[in-house]
């Protein structure tokens, strides 16, 4: 009998250490799948185009995952080797910190079962983070800025001078990578602003208001209901706008949004979405919404995946994009892709040059190309981030 529990005790613990090792990455390569293709046509015109671009994506989640970034992955969509190849001069990396359980675009329970928090136990991400969203977010910021660190080919942007050594140093051919923090849903500062402090320092630029549920700062465009912005919230958008952040606004209510319009004039970004009149549905802000936004000088980033373009191809991208320019204006239209945040897409990083070639199949000028691909959020950058 001895032997039996002891057999069962070592098969427990192989156990174990089986899920710890490989179910991360099982569930990543199912989250976040590059559905299969055959290799896309491009151009010479079209990759010599490409290859002269700044580009930009204002939302991946690729710190999330249990990934060496500095190496060419075999699962996911974003790392350094494949922004290089898709020559990416500058990656938002958005760091996730909770995600109710049973997640939808409709209504979620902010009191929810948390889907990120067994996530964080299964990739072994410090027990400080597992019951605590600020240290989640303290800690993917800690692995960014270790990957850079350990990398010639990945830098952290946190400042203007930062933004105009990087594109000085890419101009004359280095090959190079900005990577900037921002954050999904501004929980993390679990309702203390001096933790903005803490954010701001571990290197945070862009703060999200929301995500899938309400929380303490306002309504989720997922959440209950269109709730506004609470007096936190205000508090917080304020503190945004003193402190020259970037405001995000991707998943905020409706109301959420036009609260924050009437009470700031800074540009408001949309880091990730699609076209209301090209997917009409509720993810996608109505038309006139994004247009307020807009106004702002602000962005409006088109995403990749299917449930915001109904159209997920390169085609499909370049469809949304060019809806987005006739609505907002070819100064607003910039590239939010979700990369690794949970979504099946046509592509990865490394092959973005299939959206320039569908963006000239269309017959967008080369300088409208130009400000979409990465123009126009390196002058959203240029004014709101620290000197």
């Amino acid at each position: 009998m001895k032997r039996i529990v002891k057999a069962f005790g070592v098969l427990a613990v192989i156990a174990l250490i089986a899920a710890f090792t490989f179910a991360p990455g099982y569930v990543e390569a199912e989250r976040n799948a590059v559905r299969p293709h055959a290799p896309y046509t491009v151009s010479d015109a079209a990759q010599s185009l490409h290859n002269s671009l700044i580009i930009g994506d204002w939302h991946a989640d690729s710190l999330l995952w249990k990934r060496d970034l500095l190496a060419h992955g075999t699962r996911g969509q974003v790392d350094v080797p494949r922004l290089i190849a898709g020559n990416v001069a500058l990656q938002m990396f958005t760091a996730v910190t909770k995600s109710p359980a049973g997640q939808n675009y409709h209504s979620n329970d902010s009191d929810a079962a948390d889907n990120i928090t067994l996530l964080a136990v299964a990739q072994l991400w410090p027990p400080r983070t597992w019951n605590s969203l600020f240290e989640r977010a303290m800690y993917q910021a800690e692995k960014l800025q270790n990957f850079a660190e350990n990398s010639d080919a990945l830098r952290v942007i946190t400042t203007k001078s930062d933004l105009e050594q990087l594109l000085s140093d890419r101009a004359a051919g280095q090959q190079v990578v900005g990577g900037l923090l921002g954050i999904e849903g501004a929980h993390p500062l679990e309702g203390d602003i001096t933790n903005l402090d803490h954010l701001e320092n571990a290197g945070y630029r862009m703060i999200g208001l929301q995500h899938f549920f309400d929380n303490a700062l306002g309504g989720s465009l997922h959440g209950a209901d269109d709730h506004g912005l609470t007096d936190f919230g205000t508090q917080v958008v304020m503190e945004i706008a003193a402190r020259n952040l970037i405001l995000d606004v991707a998943h905020s209510s409706p109301q959420t949004v036009r609260d924050v319009l009437a009470i700031t004039d800074m540009p408001i970004v949309v880091s990730h979405t699609g076209v209301h009149n090209v997917c009409p549905v509720k993810r996608n802000y109505p038309d006139n919404l994004m247009q307020d936004i807009a106004a702002t000088g602000g962005i409006i980033g088109i995403g990749y995946w299917r449930d915001v373009l109904c159209d997920d191809s390169p085609a499909g991208i370049a469809k949304s994009i060019q809806a987005a320019i006739s609505l907002v204006g070819e100064n607003h239209v910039s590239l939010g892709s979700d990369f690794d945040g949970s979504v099946t897409t046509a592509l990865d990083t490394s092959e973005l040059a299939a959206i320039t070639q569908a963006l000239l199949d269309l017959n967008i000028p080369e300088t409208q190309i130009r400000k979409v691909m990465g123009e126009n959020m390196v002058r959203v950058l240029r004014d709101r981030l620290p000197n």
